[in-house]
């Protein structure tokens, strides 16, 4: 059992008119297991929450603590967090021209292991997920993510979620931008992740659409970088009916 605990987390991004506060002291607490929505209105924090957590340098942490099993995450670089366990699927994957998936995919596994995978067992692993997520297998030697269209660049980040077998894993918007076919086969790739590993889920989106795929055990709603409000999954619900107007009229007051 793994816990990634997030306590008082305060973030801010540097603009032309000085550092601007993003996150207002977030409080959260997951487990193995668990899964968590995150969900709010367009500039609430959901996405810096997200890459303040991988460690993303355009945001500076001004306050708070974040923890993975006691260890202090903040004080981890990029790479010690994800050997340590986490795992960002982003919500625009950046394209890395002459790498190919094949190779990017065992370079990471390699590095997070330590060791380099049997080759027999990692290529069928690799077809086997390739195959679940409906993904061509001539896309293990195009260069990572250049000229894939958005649906298939969501795969692949569950593609990699599926290989790498995070502890917690942190879906930024993976449902943005998707097709319901595409949606279902990406949500799929979320629920056999978790039903063969005790990965954490911090799933971020805007709508519930993802959520009839993917049921979360808690919803917290974001406003104004902080968590306004939290529930079952009939939140959800209740948010899907009702918008997010009575939080931003209690923001605004």
């Amino acid at each position: 059992m793994s816990t990634l605990e997030i306590r008082g987390l305060r973030v801010s991004v540097e603009t032309k008119e000085g550092p601007k506060a993003i996150l207002n002291g977030v409080d959260l607490t997951i487990r193995s297991g668990e899964t968590h929505a995150i969900m709010g209105p367009n500039g609430s924090g959901k996405s810096t929450l997200a890459y303040s957590l991988a460690g993303h340098p355009k945001y500076k942490v001004t306050g708070g603590t974040v923890t993975l099993d006691g260890a202090d995450v903040l004080a981890m670089k990029v790479d010690e967090r994800a050997r340590a366990g986490l795992f960002l699927a982003m919500q625009y994957p950046v394209e890395v021209p002459g790498v190919s998936v094949s190779n990017f995919l065992r370079t990471a596994k390699t590095a997070i292991d330590g060791q380099a995978p049997a080759l027999r067992s990692w290529v069928k692993e690799i077809r086997g997920a390739m195959d679940a997520l409906r993904m061509d297998p001539e896309f293990q030697e195009r260069s990572v993510n250049e000229g894939f269209s958005g649906g298939e660049k969501k795969r692949h980040e569950i593609l990699q979620m599926e290989l790498l077998k995070p502890k917690f894993a942190i879906l930024d918007e993976t449902d943005s931008g998707l097709d319901v076919d595409a949606l279902r086969i990406v949500s799929e790739g979320v629920n056999r992740t978790k039903s063969t590993t005790d990965v954490g889920v911090l799933l971020i989106t805007h709508y519930t659409r993802i959520l009839r795929y993917i049921t979360p055990d808690f919803v917290h709603v974001f406003v104004d970088g902080h968590v306004a409000e939290e529930g079952g999954a009939e939140l959800a619900d209740r948010l899907e009916d009702e918008g997010y107007d009575r939080f931003l009229a209690t923001a605004q007051a």
